[in-house]
């Protein structure tokens, strides 16, 4: 009997000599978990890319693409749906709320959620009938996402095929709405994977809107699903999914109306989205994105800090590595400790590439350490 507690004494001393606090490690919240999972099932092919936004009661909701039917394909049948957090971000909700019923006559995808400086909250998503006609769609609310205004459509001097990622729309600091977007085919003409790139701007939150030029793209790279941000010199920077092993960039010294011709950046990438966004604590710029310039699989998963106006990027880690996983469409959100990712983060070989709808929680200290 002695001897085993003078073993238990000695484990004790020399987890205390190390650093170890052996009473408090299991309550310790981990860095980096999957704090929701929202997996296909009956009726319900795909769950897919979604938005944040923080409401004025501290509640976190998030909404996402809900496919429904027997197709998962960007053409199934699809509406909007919401899950809440009141613990920010720790856990959800378990039961789907309907937000948008199938408006279009395939579905309705691709979330984008927006405080306007107004205090509104604005909720972009894009309406598909056909695979000639997909348009980005508007709806505000006034009361917290209680209930939301009319669909409004914010492309009205084109027709076709524009595609808006999720948690893409942004005001910059002048109160100017930007929505960048790729357009893939008019009405009238054929499918092209080289998109014609715009950015449609609004200086009344909203309730019109103006395209940009065309950004120049003179090359043979394709181009698709923009994004854009703000750096802190007032220029617009826009990350563009590319051919050719990176992400490209344009820049805008107007706020979104005129464009530099497309420039390679130093960011490995396959043909797959990125996002990035202004971590509010530090002012740095972080990004999430597959860094892998070897095939055109989106794995592995990435994350990126920049304390340089995107000029170069450290801190990378490595949050999924699995060969397999199809990790993609990342919707950023922080609180004052974390950062919540909404993501696709299903099986290829599977068949569930962008099925499966993951929330991911990480602390800025695993990020920043």
């Amino acid at each position: 009997m002695s001897k085993k507690i003078n073993l238990i004494f000695l484990t004790v001393m020399i987890a205390a000599l190390s650093g170890c606090n052996v009473l408090s490690t299991s309550n310790k919240e981990p860095s980096k978990s999957a704090v929701l999972r929202l997996n296909p099932g009956e009726n319900n092919p795909r769950n897919s890319e979604g938005d944040f936004i923080t409401l004025k009661d501290g509640r976190i909701l998030f909404i996402y693409s809900h496919f429904s039917g027997k197709s998962g394909s960007d053409f199934g049948n699809g509406y909007l749906a919401s899950r809440y957090s009141g613990d920010k971000g720790k856990t959800w909700s378990t039961e789907d709320q309907l937000v948008v019923e199938q408006e279009g006559t395939m579905n309705v995808m691709s979330v984008s959620l927006l405080r306007l400086n107004n205090g509104s909250i604005a909720l972009f998503y894009a309406r598909k009938n056909s695979e000639e006609d997909c348009m980005p769609m508007m709806r505000i609310s006034t009361d917290e996402a209680r209930t939301w205004s009319d669909p409004v459509s914010c492309i009205t001097d084109k027709q076709g095929y524009f595609v808006l990622n999720n948690n893409r729309v942004v005001q910059l600091k002048s109160g100017r709405l930007l929505m960048p977007v790729a357009m893939h085919k008019t009405s009238q003409g054929k499918w092209q994977d080289k998109a014609i790139i715009y950015n449609y701007y609004s200086d009344n939150n909203g309730a019109s809107w103006t395209c940009s030029k065309a950004v120049p793209n003179t090359t043979d790279i394709i181009t698709q699903e923009p994004g854009v941000v703000e750096l802190n010199n007032g220029t617009v920077m826009m990350f563009i999914r590319a051919s050719g092993g990176v992400q490209q960039l344009s820049y805008s010294k107007d706020k979104g109306e005129t464009w530099s011709h497309i420039e390679p950046s130093n960011i490995n990438s396959p043909l797959s989205p990125a996002s990035i966004a202004r971590v509010p604590s530090t002012g740095d710029l972080v990004m999430v994105w597959n860094n892998n310039a070897r095939d055109q699989k989106r794995t592995p998963f990435n994350i990126g800090i920049s304390k340089d106006e995107g000029r170069t990027w450290g801190n990378i880690k490595t949050l999924e590595d699995d060969p397999d996983g199809w990790y993609c469409y990342t919707a950023i959100h922080f609180t004052k400790k974390d950062i919540l990712l909404g993501h696709c983060a299903g099986n290829r070989p599977k068949g569930t590439g962008l099925a499966v709808t993951q929330i991911t929680k990480l602390s800025l200290d695993f990020i920043y350490k």
